[in-house]
């Protein structure tokens, strides 16, 4: 095989350009890649398997993690990242989608080297909360590296932010988040509802779970205040992308914001 041919052909042109499909590069967990592919379905209002998003799903567990990286203790994601996308891109992927929260520190220049549109998490995530509550205080649950980095409060400062302690996150969200990755979710639930609690206690009065591990174990069931789903936001703003190209008949190139 020639050294420039790709792993695996695009899909065909009978398929049509505004029906290309959507690249999900993910692995951040394995777990958290198939919720988020649940959430894809859920979201979609289909009536045979036609309606359906085409899909092409890179999930690679090997990307370097994103909180040591963040913290200068391990190697960088986004070479990794960037390898994972341009399979995707080399599949026929009109589209790239990332449901991993603090991945997306990366954002910018994965985009950039990758060249199609991306969609961003976070910024979908705030959409559906300001919905939500408004002026109102928001609770984030969200890995060391996602609320030291600010991704969510930049993004976003006129909230009234309720945030874990070092103390809950290093007794709470990273342990759970741990156990969750390890198939504990009992143990992840316990740990991540204490947190929960704790934020609802000092006046939040909606979650963002700023993890896509956290939604495994939390929903608005489980805990006394709304929650914001980033992964099940994801969903629905790559569904609605998806359908205003099918509309439009056309390769539409989107800018993330």
């Amino acid at each position: 095989m020639p050294s420039s041919a790709r792993a695996f052909d695009p899909l065909p042109s009978a398929v049509g350009e505004a029906h290309a499909p959507v690249g999900v590069l993910g692995g951040m967990g394995p777990l958290a890649t198939v919720d988020f592919m649940h959430k894809l379905l859920d979201a979609t209002p289909a009536r045979c398997d036609q309606d359906h998003l085409p899909l092409l799903v890179s999930s690679i567990p090997q990307v370097p993690d994103r909180t040591a990286a963040y913290r200068g203790e391990g190697a960088s994601p986004l070479p990794a990242l960037i390898a994972s996308g341009r399979r995707l891109v080399d599949g026929g992927a009109a589209l790239v989608v990332m449901p991993c929260n603090t991945a997306h520190l990366w954002f910018e220049p994965l985009q950039a080297a990758l060249g199609v549109p991306m969609l961003h998490l976070v910024d979908a995530a705030l959409a559906e909360a300001a919905e939500v509550v408004g002026d109102a205080p928001l609770g984030l649950l969200a890995t060391e590296a996602t609320l030291a980095s600010g991704l969510y409060t930049a993004r976003a400062p006129r909230i009234d932010w309720r945030l874990p302690t070092s103390a809950e996150v290093g007794a709470g969200i990273t342990p759970g988040v741990t156990a969750i990755k390890a198939g504990d979710l009992a143990t992840g639930r316990a740990r991540l509802s204490a947190v929960a609690r704790a934020l609802v206690r000092r006046g939040a009065r909606a979650l963002v779970l700023g993890c896509t591990e956290i939604p495994l174990v939390l929903d608005a069931a489980s805990t006394p205040v709304p929650v914001i789903d980033a992964t099940a936001a994801l969903a629905r703003r790559t569904v609605a992308w998806a359908a205003a190209r099918v509309r439009e008949g056309r390769d539409e190139r989107l800018c993330a914001r």
